[in-house]
């Protein structure tokens, strides 16, 4: 099966405690394909400025990644961001935000993507998220959706439509808590399936990731690093290796999710490992199943028989 991802590609500026990076290759749609290319075909819709590098478009077709959906607008210049990191790198602040040719992005569905079966709806306007969705020939197999909390508070009926129409949501804590009124992220998961998605994935940072599908919860932990550089990319690395996989293995049960969220977690652990998408666009196959059994030793243990008590 395929993916189709509509979203930002860009330039980011970062500034960590480990050092800093200057306009490297970033972006939502960018950091999605590229974990997600190791697992499936993967296309993507964006939008760029006549300032983006050829080597850039090279780096992403060099993994397999569709860009005939990457608009080039001549006489514009690319979406570019900048931020600083604190100290534990759990937190950052936005120096500046030049959106560019991205303010006037109107994303434009071809025909042969039009049947993809699979769905990303990366971090963009919830109005365009559901005109994609709109342009859809039929409606996909799986739908997921990220946002942030400047679209929850200031487009919230436009991205409460969204919700209503997808079938998995990616959030953090803080943006869980600000679409349902509530703290606790159990009643925050009850009250976002009650719109409409039948799986919510809220995303812990370093404290791993909460999967609620119906009834049901997972955790997936974070993996242990010393030294993480850049946590720029990671949310949508995460959504790559999740979506890729669930779009490779066709697997949409409930264990298809639980290694989903490993997944996803294998591959938002090595995006924090570099600046950019140095780490994660280097990847081999051995790296990603050696992490991949390293998280599986993280919360292995032996279970209790039908039988036996822990207290006998």
């Amino acid at each position: 099966m395929s993916v189709l991802v509509v979203g930002s590609v860009a330039y980011d500026s970062v500034v960590t405690p480990s050092g800093n990076r200057q306009d490297s290759l970033g972006g939502s749609a960018t950091f999605f394909s590229v974990a997600s290319s190791y697992f499936t075909d993967v296309s993507v819709v964006a939008v760029v400025g006549d300032d983006f590098k050829s080597k850039d478009i090279d780096f992403m077709k060099k993994h397999g990644v569709d860009v005939s959906g990457l608009e080039v607008c001549q006489g514009g210049k690319t979406f570019r961001w900048s931020g600083v990191y604190s100290e534990d790198v759990n937190t950052r602040e936005t120096l500046e935000t030049q959106l560019n040719v991205f303010a006037d992005f109107s994303p434009k569905i071809h025909c042969e993507q039009k049947r993809t079966p699979f769905l990303f709806l990366a971090n963009i306007d919830p109005d365009l998220q559901f005109s994609v969705l709109s342009q859809m020939d039929e409606r996909p197999q799986l739908v997921a959706l990220d946002s942030m909390n400047y679209w929850i508070e200031g487009k919230n009926c436009s991205l409460n439509k969204v919700i209503e129409s997808v079938d998995l949501l990616f959030v953090d804590e803080g943006e869980a808590r600000a679409i349902a009124g509530e703290f606790n992220l159990i009643r925050c998961a009850e009250h976002i399936m009650r719109l409409g998605p039948q799986t919510i994935v809220i995303k812990r940072g370093e404290h791993g990731v909460l999967v609620f599908h119906g009834s049901v919860i997972f955790s997936a932990p974070g993996f242990p690093l010393t030294n993480p550089l850049d946590p720029t990319g990671a949310g949508d690395s995460f959504a790559g290796g999740f979506i890729g996989y669930l779009s490779a293995s066709g697997d949409l049960s409930l264990n298809g999710f639980r290694r989903a969220a490993v997944i996803g977690s294998v591959m938002g652990s090595f995006a924090v490992e570099s600046f950019g998408l140095d780490r994660i666009g280097s990847l081999t196959v051995a790296d990603i199943d050696a992490r991949f059994r390293a998280f599986t030793e993280l919360s292995q243990f032996q279970p209790l028989d039908e039988r036996e008590s822990l207290l006998n």
